[in-house]
């Protein structure tokens, strides 16, 4: 079948042409990689332009949004390890030992500072059904927020996540046997005192990072 005329050697690109072209695309990649790749994925804006484009603050919520999963991630290997050195102990405390808190409508109430890019967690153990209300606050700052759970036979559960909060009040109901809960990171540039106020269907409060 006839397709077409086969090109002739006077049709085909020369040498030049194709170092040309290829180093036109080696540029243009280049570029686009320090204008729009770099601030977009990872907050990293060498030109300046991807400030102007609202690139970086992207790129900077998804590297914060990376970094608290690895922390959620990490976190149950690091209750393991605290537990087995009493040198770093993890916190532990029945729900209700605790001085009672200023509201007597508050069960429990935790209270704990963060520095700069530092992160913790609290976990309520909740068996499934079980219902908790809460609210957390702080006293300057903002912090990033992750409530999730854990299952005592591996299941994870993420209830929510937030951004340069300073205050939350819901209900939490843990969706299987385990234990439920908070993990912050303080993303801004001075020391945050978290104030954690629980109430409701738990049997235990538990510091684990």
């Amino acid at each position: 079948m006839y397709n077409s005329d086969m090109p002739t050697r006077a049709d085909l690109p020369t040498k030049r042409q194709l170092v040309r072209s290829t180093l036109i695309a080696l540029a243009t990649s280049a570029g686009l990689l320090l204008a729009v790749v770099l601030p977009a994925e990872y907050g990293i804006d060498p030109t300046g332009l991807g400030t102007i484009l609202n690139l970086t603050e992207m790129g900077e919520i998804k590297r914060q949004l990376a970094e608290e999963t690895q922390a959620e991630m990490t976190a149950p290997a690091a209750a393991i390890l605290v537990d087995a050195a009493p040198a770093h102990p993890v916190e532990r405390y029945p729900a209700g030992s605790e001085p009672a808190p200023a509201s007597s409508a508050w069960r429990d109430e935790v209270t704990l500072t963060l520095a700069p890019s530092e992160g913790a967690e609290v976990k309520l153990v909740m068996r499934q059904g079980e219902t908790a209300t809460y609210e957390w606050t702080i006293d300057q700052g903002h912090l990033n927020s992750d409530l999730h759970g854990d299952g005592t036979n591996g299941g994870k559960a993420s209830y929510r996540k937030g951004r340069a909060e300073t205050n939350v009040a819901d209900e939490l109901t843990a969706q299987f046997d385990g234990a439920h809960g908070w993990f912050w990171r303080n993303r801004s540039d001075v020391d945050a005192t978290v104030t954690l106020r629980v109430r409701g269907d738990y049997s235990e409060v538990k510091r684990v990072l």
